[in-house]
């Protein structure tokens, strides 16, 4: 595969159209908040692609460390990121893994192959498309990656669904994500949920209502970053 893999729009039946209509990462959101639409979505992201890696990159790196661990162990032959956002990760994939990044934002996938053209990676796909609805067969990936994107999606249990379903059997899904309960951030979470509503960042997601109701089996947790604000999730499909 050439390190100048074009980056590719589909809809969910597999035609090309001209933009994805929903996001693995999005500019909502409250639990309760209403639809957003994808220009709500391109024009958050179009803002927050040039400053993305120098506000999100050094503060959620040891979540990615731990991410990143985890994949080295299993060494998939063909993984899946869903939200992959400028492509921080993709370098630190094995070069033995098959890599394909999906994502909304157009922005942000700009950013993303120039990295990945710059570092000549041959074994990374990007493409564009609704992280909620993707067109992908089902059992495809061995592995799949959920970074930082989970409580940052319109309907989380869609996107979870749609993990498991073009996950392999057995196969493992990692999630690296920001959940609530927290000691030392339960009055931050109070404090900035009102911002975090503005900037596209729910501070209050469940780990029960988000990890533990759906159909998969927990291998492993260990907390990550500042105060423990995140959690790395290894899951396995049953």
């Amino acid at each position: 595969m050439s390190s100048k893999a074009s980056v590719t729009a589909t809809s969910p039946r597999g035609e090309a159209t001209p933009a994805p209509v929903a996001s693995g990462r999005e500019t909502v959101v409250s639990s309760a908040d209403a639809s957003v639409t994808r220009e709500d979505v391109k024009t958050s992201y179009r803002r927050w692609a040039p400053v993305y890696d120098w506000m999100f990159g050094a503060s959620l790196q040891d979540g990615r460390n731990k991410l990143i661990a985890h994949v080295e162990r299993l060494k998939p032959k063909r993984l899946l990121e869903i939200g992959v956002g400028t492509g921080l990760l993709v370098p630190r994939y094995p070069r033995s893994t098959q890599v394909v990044g999906i994502d909304i934002s157009e922005d942000m996938l700009a950013a993303a192959q120039r990295r990945v053209t710059a570092l000549g990676l041959t074994n990374v796909e990007l493409r564009a498309g609704d992280c909620e609805q993707m067109n992908f067969a089902d059992g495809e990936f061995d592995c799949v990656v959920i970074p930082y994107v989970l409580s940052v999606t319109p309907d989380p249990a869609r996107l979870v669904h749609e993990a498991i379903r073009v996950c392999a059997p057995e196969g493992r899904i990692i999630v690296a994500n920001h959940f609530n309960g927290s000691k030392s951030w339960a009055l931050f979470e109070k404090l900035y949920a009102p911002l975090a509503a503005k900037i596209g960042f729910r501070s209050d997601f469940s780990y029960e209502e988000h990890i533990l109701a759906h159909p998969w089996t927990v291998e492993s947790v260990e907390t990550a970053n500042w105060l423990g604000l995140s959690k790395v999730v290894v899951l396995r499909k049953r």
